[in-house]
């Protein structure tokens, strides 16, 4: 059969696959073995596009990754379609440059030498305009819209990911299914939400050792495709040849199937969602539906982390990093509404910067500024298992909750230590500690006069820190 004319018949963009069958059974290479201009076109726009990577003008037969970012969910369809003969109607997205491509796979019923072959026929589209009916299964539709509807609905961002991620699970029959945030400004990840299946014996990502480091290697590892999917033994060994590092931490994790997307929006990576020991049986249903799915926990999450950083911006002091006077208002609101303290007994603290003002009159606000910076350091250290608040101008405050008087004592006494042990630090002191069932703002008005006589001394003593 003359597969460049079978191609050219195609009026819709379309190319044809060849996939070797390999003598044990399993999946040999993969290439393009003819495709009409219009395929010919995307392919070297995508080539010479800024994510690109320069590559030569199309050639029939060559492998097909390199001309596409190779994609093990992709291999899947073809082997499929190829080899066991499935028609199969899908989507693929590729992330650099941001492209949706609705796909038709049909098989063809030649065979020569151990080599199959299908059409693949794409139309290229928005994701506003896929058809959940005509694209997915109508269980696949109803999967993906209960979980729109849930992070729609929620109030409670963290406790709706934890119900979400156990549904996730569920649909793929997984293990582990997991959702990782990722912070590369910072080298740090946390886990957003886990949902583990009973009697799991599976090492967590949490328990390894500079895990983070592998964390960056997954960037490598999906490249410009949309996910990974590892679902059996041949998979497992390409990730030993090209990530080793992770295929150890696998291993030795307990892991024999992995699907994994990137959760990205507005072409950043907010982190990672994976499910562990899944169904493979059911690998396209849960590769389309976790696709979907992926994209709106993105938005979500993405609204979620401005939403963090702008709650952290609005009670938190820009110049030191301790948390400002307007989350010291809130904070004392909650404890006086809400009784939050009625049973906990608690100690308060009050520290002035002395001679503030001198420094700012002599050697300008600059290093008046590094002064508070310091102070501010000073009194995280010191008050590390208690929260620490710029009050204003040079007043800062301190409360510790569920503390003894004893150690409240010894952490007020440290500080007075410190200011000792400092040349540029100096703080007037004032402290008040409360039993349960106290009034905080008792507490914070003894502290503030306690405070002010410690100040009266320190000026009394050193008349010429004063202006």
């Amino acid at each position: 059969m003359d597969l460049q004319n079978l191609a050219d018949s195609f009026d819709s963009t379309t190319l044809i696959f060849s996939v070797r069958k390999n003598p044990d059974g399993s999946c040999g290479d993969i290439r393009i073995a003819a495709a009409n201009q219009k395929y010919i076109d995307i392919i070297e726009r995508l080539s010479s596009g800024s994510g690109g990577r320069n590559r030569s003008s199309f050639v029939p037969g060559e492998l097909y990754d390199k001309y596409f970012p190779k994609d093990i969910s992709l291999e899947d369809v073809c082997w499929r379609s190829a080899v066991k003969k499935e028609p199969i109607h899908t989507y693929f997205h590729i992330n650099s440059p941001d492209m949706w491509f609705n796909s038709y796979v049909m098989p063809l019923s030649i065979e020569e030498d151990g080599v199959c072959y299908c059409t693949f026929t794409v139309k290229p589209t928005d994701l506003a305009d896929i058809d959940l009916r005509a694209t997915h299964s109508s269980s696949n539709s109803e999967d993906v819209l209960r979980t729109c509807i849930k992070l729609h609905e929620t109030k409670d961002f963290k406790k709706t990911m934890e119900e979400v991620i156990h549904d996730i699970r569920l649909i793929c029959d997984a293990e582990v299914c997991t959702i990782m945030l990722v912070d590369f400004s910072t080298g740090t990840f946390s886990i957003l939400a886990k949902n583990v299946m009973k009697g799991s014996k599976l090492k967590t990502v949490t328990q390894f050792v500079n895990f983070y480091d592998i964390v960056l290697s997954w960037l490598d590892t999906i490249g410009d495709s949309d996910c990974l999917i590892i679902k059996d033994e041949k998979d497992m060994k390409y990730i030993s040849e090209v990530n080793n590092p992770w295929y150890l931490t696998l291993e030795e994790a307990g892991v024999d199937s992995v699907v994994m997307f990137p959760l990205r929006y507005n072409e950043e990576i907010l982190g990672f969602i994976w499910a562990t020991n899944f169904d493979t049986r059911n690998t396209m249903r849960i590769k389309e539906t976790l696709e979907l799915t992926t994209f709106f926990l993105s938005s979500q999450i993405a609204s979620y982390k401005m939403l963090q950083r702008l709650e952290h911006l609005s009670y938190t002091d820009i110049l030191t990093g301790v948390k400002n006077r307007n989350a010291m208002n809130n904070r004392v609101i909650d404890i006086v509404s809400g009784d939050l303290f009625r049973n906990v007994a608690f100690g308060v603290a009050f520290a002035d910067l002395n001679g503030l003002k001198l420094v700012n009159d002599i050697h300008g606000h600059n290093a008046g500024d590094i002064l508070l910076k310091k102070a501010a350091i000073i009194l995280e250290e010191v008050f590390d298992c208690g929260e620490v608040y710029r009050a204003g101008g040079d007043e800062f405050m301190m409360i510790i909750e569920g503390c003894t008087k004893e150690d409240f004592e010894k952490k007020v006494s440290e500080l007075k230590r410190s200011i000792l042990d400092s040349e540029e630090v100096s703080f007037a002191v004032g402290s008040c500690y409360i039993d349960s069932g106290s009034d905080i703002r008792k507490a914070m008005r003894l502290a503030d006069e306690d405070m002010y006589r410690d100040k009266e001394r320190y000026y009394s003593e050193n008349p010429d820190k004063k202006r």
